[in-house]
């Protein structure tokens, strides 16, 4: 029977549906492993081939384990509200859910070719009202609960309410968003809406004024990663910085457990160590400055207390509220205009940029330290976010601030015995104190550090700083709270009404609050989102419905919140959703949680480091303290898999002409490289006819060839439509197999690098696919699998290689795999190898990686049940061992010739072998040898 991969592939994907052989079921019987990749957005582009590399990965680890006995979720859905769709429909009127579905349908079709083992029956989408009701409701826990930092969990906000009415904020030690102080009286006498603002201070989601990136184009606030260069990544349209009230959430009051979650789970040092950067957690202490002639003062934090006497400027970042009060009326226009250029860029971009850029304010501080009035600059480099948005300059002892005071002319103070800061500063923690305070002036305080370790001075000035009431002893954080409002249409709704201009949660039993229709998806004119076009978005508390806009009266219906949710909102929990994706009355079942528990192994980008990793890690441990997640850490094992580039390939146009000069022939003319679509390119060679097919302006093009063929030049360059270097999986899949396809993408390189597409290799698997086919049917379709007992060759060949994929897979080494297959296939087929007992156990090793062939084997075998239900095969260290050891014969340290001894040999028999074979009379020539060094199981040398 001749290998017809269509068919075959056709026929098992349709058997897969109908036998719901992926569907899992919780079972107590069996151990469980969940596998989960990061859910794809569905652009209308479709797939190309490097979306699949990390599902194909995690689909050969999901079917190993379901062969190991495992009872194993890997299921699929679609991060599917987005910016692109909401673009779409703003340009073409086409409402952004029938963009999505279209774009899921194709996708799905795309998946379904390649053949994963996905529980379909699972599938989430996160625009379904049925998922995101639980993401809605996720908001209203938060909304409710505030962050106790005694006990370090998320806890009821009416705590706060009794304690309030009872002791004030007295001794409370919760996570809040600026200090304040009341009593109970004050408290007890406050309104409605002044109590609300209270708890808004508490609230782990609340409304905030903050800076945000804002793009008047979208009409939306962008993320860090959505800004590229100033301008937003989506359609390169202008982005600054703004500040407005937004939703956020307190993710920086779980700094301290995101930080020691890293421990407890299995992912790289390096991921591990970019969110421990982004956490950023250090520890130091908070010191008061006064402003010289005014009675302002303002709060500095440092993690060096001991530089304290060698604040030479204070700096303030461009957001800080200081700014406006500090700024003289001879310094404001300059200011201002400082403040303008600034706001074009994001946070990143100013902490990866080195650039010195700033403006002196006009106003002087008092250093507590020395009596000293410093000046107060304003620098982008300094962030309103991290500590309290000013900071001391210490240019001796900070890289930063050194190349500020060297630009702008600023004094530089060594505070180190001994260092030299005439080219660059002084950074190391290590030296002896000096200058602290100058020995040539009179004290200020009654405080010296000379003489001191830095370490010893670090510790006395932070209790200095204690004692003498200058300021506190801190723990800083740079991670920040999430901005979780978008100006946007596409996106889940706030489950909120606005009653006296404070938000109030609708009865969770109303949930979801399901998007409404809108006339338009652009802004208002007014300035307002989308949902500023709905017609019937009030919600009514009597009815519990929500009602049209011109019922409102503020007594019993209220308007609705206009923003929606961001992009992460969906993709934060979605991991406890497909535990239990159809239940109606929870966001999963405590049974089915407590069984399934988290993600044993979690594919997807390096890119989602500092967003989607956090923001779902910081999810679940709040959902954990409501007691609805069962483990602290959603994602127990990650690994990250590489990019696939493109590889771009090149015709080369004679200037001024439609004539194209082939590679190798092309410095001989002055020539324009152009982009050619690789799919009409096959090795490099160009298909001619396609060529002028292609486009219209190359139907009369004229070719220099070299021996009769034209070579296209190439490089390896991001896959993108404008390189014309996009290869569609379908493609792959129609001219070679999805079989094909999945191991070629292993067999590229390490999962987790990245790594060029080049169709050039991928015959070579294919071949590979038909030799093993080649061991079950001949030629002329003959069924070769014979009962016959394998012999002591073959069996070493089968286990070498399940030993080599066993630990190739736990290891995610597929390519060292594929290579080991390639090798025993080669092997037995050269041994004419056609017993069942190999047979069998090799096609259930090579499953994982090619399913469709080898349920179809599986089942010429004689099996009923799927290839999936068999067994995982475990290797035999007796028939790995070498029966006889090659020898190489040397003499004087010169290989002459080898020879075959038993394993187990005597090095005395093996010395007398090799001395009584002919072979060695002429190297020894008739003389004595003065020794025989025997080197067990390598070589025998014969020193003369």
């Amino acid at each position: 029977m001749e290998y017809n991969f269509r068919e075959i592939e056709k026929k098992w994907q349709k058997r897969w549906v109908e036998e719901k052989t992926y569907q899992v079921t919780e079972d107590d019987s069996k151990q469980k492993f969940y596998v989960l990749n990061m859910f794809p957005y569905p652009s209308g582009a479709g797939l190309h081939v490097g979306h699949p590399l990390g599902y194909i990965a995690s689909d050969i680890y999901a079917r190993y384990k379901r062969l190991q006995g495992f009872n194993v979720l890997n299921p699929m859905g679609y991060d599917a509200y987005g910016l692109p769709a909401e673009q779409y429909a703003i340009q073409t009127g086409q409402h952004p859910a029938i963009t999505t579905v279209n774009n899921i349908d194709r996708y799905r079709e795309q998946l379904d070719k390649i053949g994963f083992s996905f529980d379909w029956n699972r599938e989430i989408r996160t625009c379904d009202p049925e998922y995101y009701h639980w993401t809605q409701w996720a908001f209203q826990k938060m909304f409710n609960s505030y962050y106790c930092n005694d006990e370090q969990e998320a806890r009821p906000i009416e705590e706060l309410e009794k304690a309030f009415a009872i002791y004030g904020n007295e001794g409370l030690n919760a996570a809040c968003s600026e200090d304040i102080s009341f009593t109970a009286e004050e408290w007890n006498a406050k309104s409605e809406k002044e109590k609300q603002e209270i708890l808004m201070n508490y609230r782990i989601a609340y409304l905030g004024e903050t800076m945000v990136n804002w793009c008047a184009e979208l009409g939306t606030v962008l993320a860090n990663d959505e800004v590229v260069d100033g301008v937003s990544e989506r359609g390169g349209f202008p982005v600054i910085q703004k500040k407005m009230r937004q939703w956020c959430l307190r993710v920086s009051a779980y700094a301290q457990r995101l930080l020691d979650g890293l421990d407890t789970i299995e992912w790289t040092d390096s991921l591990k160590e970019t969110q421990r950067n982004w956490i950023g957690r250090s520890e130091g202490a908070e010191v008061q400055f006064k402003v010289k002639d005014s009675d302002l003062e303002f709060t500095i934090f440092t993690t060096r207390a001991d530089t304290m006497f060698g604040v030479t400027f204070m700096v303030l970042a461009p957001e800080s509220e200081l700014v406006a009060q500090l700024t003289t009326p001879e310094q404001k226009a300059e200011v201002d205009a400082y403040l303008d250029r600034t706001k074009k860029r994001t946070e990143r971009e100013r902490i990866a940029d080195r650039s010195v850029t700033g403006v002196f304010s006009g106003s002087y501080a008092i250093n507590p330290f020395t009596g000293e009035a410093v000046p107060v600059w304003i620098s982008d480099y300094v962030l309103a976010g991290y500590g309290t948005g000013a900071i001391m300059a210490v240019p001796a002892h900070d890289s930063r601030d050194y190349a500020f005071a060297k630009h702008f002319g600023l004094e530089i103070r060594p505070l180190v015995e001994g260092c030299d800061v005439s080219e660059e500063s002084f950074d190391a923690k290590e030296g002896i104190v000096c200058n602290s305070p100058r020995l040539d002036v009179t004290p200020y305080c009654d405080l010296s550090l000379n003489g001191l370790t830095i370490k010893e001075a670090i510790e006395t000035t932070k209790k200095y700083v204690k004692e003498h009431n200058l300021g506190r002893v801190k723990v800083n954080y740079r991670l920040r709270d999430a901005i979780f409002s978008r100006q946007r249409y596409w996106g889940e709704p706030f489950p909120v009404y606005y009653k006296d201009g404070m938000p109030y949660m609708i009865d969770e039993a109303s949930l979801p609050l399901e998007l409404p229709e809108v006339a338009k998806f652009l802004p208002t004119e007014t300035g307002e989102p989308p949902l500023g076009h709905a017609t019937k978005w009030a919600w009514d508390t009597v009815n519990k419905c929500v009602v049209e806009n011109e019922k409102i009266d503020h007594v019993t219906v209220f308007p609705l919140e206009l923003n929606t949710m961001p992009g992460f909102a969906g993709s934060s929990a979605y991991y406890l959703r497909y535990m239990d994706p159809h239940n109606h009355q929870a966001l999963v079942d405590p049974k089915i949680d407590q069984y399934w528990k988290n993600v044993d192994l979690y594919v997807g980008g390096t890119e989602h480091a500092t967003g989607h990793l956090i923001y779902s890690r910081f999810w679940n441990k709040f959902l954990y303290d409501m007691g609805v997640s069962v483990m602290e850490e959603p994602f127990q094992k990650l690994v990250n898999q590489g990019m696939i580039q493109g590889r771009s390939n090149f015709v080369y146009r004679i200037k001024d002409t439609n004539t194209f000069v082939s590679l190798n022939l092309k410095d001989q003319y002055e020539v324009t490289p152009i982009h050619v679509d690789v799919n009409i390119v096959s090795n490099d060679i160009l298909d001619l006819e396609a060529f002028k097919a292609w486009r219209p302006e190359y139907k009369t093009a004229e070719f220099i060839l070299e021996d009769g063929k034209y070579v296209c030049g190439w490089a390896v360059e991001k896959m993108s439509k404008s390189m014309f270097n996009v290869v569609n999986p379908d493609m792959i899949v129609e001219k070679y197999g999805a079989d094909t396809l999945r191991m070629y993408e292993m067999f590229l390189g390490p999962v987790e690098q990245s790594k060029p597409w080049d169709t050039n290799g991928i015959d070579g698997v294919h071949r590979f696919i038909r030799k093993f086919w080649s061991l079950f049917y001949s030629r002329t379709d003959e069924y070769l699998v014979t009962d016959e007992p394998a012999t002591k060759e073959e069996l070493k060949s089968l286990h070498k290689l399940i030993k080599k994929v066993t630990g190739d897979i736990e290891q995610f080494s597929y390519n060292t795999s594929i290579s080991a297959f390639m090798i025993c296939v080669n092997e037995l087929f050269n041994l004419k190898c056609s017993k069942k007992e190999i047979l069998e156990q090799l096609v259930i090793t090579l499953a994982p990686f090619a399913p469709h062939v080898c349920e179809e084997l599986w089942d010429v075998l004689g099996h009923e049940t799927s290839v999936c239900d068999a067994q995982w095969p475990a290797y035999n260290e007796e028939y790995l061992k070498e029966d006889t050891i090659n020898y190489t014969i040397s003499f004087n340290g010169k290989a002459r010739f080898n020879m075959e001894f038993a394993a187990d040999e005597a090095s005395d028999a093996i010395q007398a072998a090799v001395l009584a074979d002919e072979r060695s009379q002429k190297w020894i020539d008739g003389k004595t040898p003065k020794k025989l060094i025997v080197v067990p199981k390598k070589i025998v040398n014969v020193v003369i």
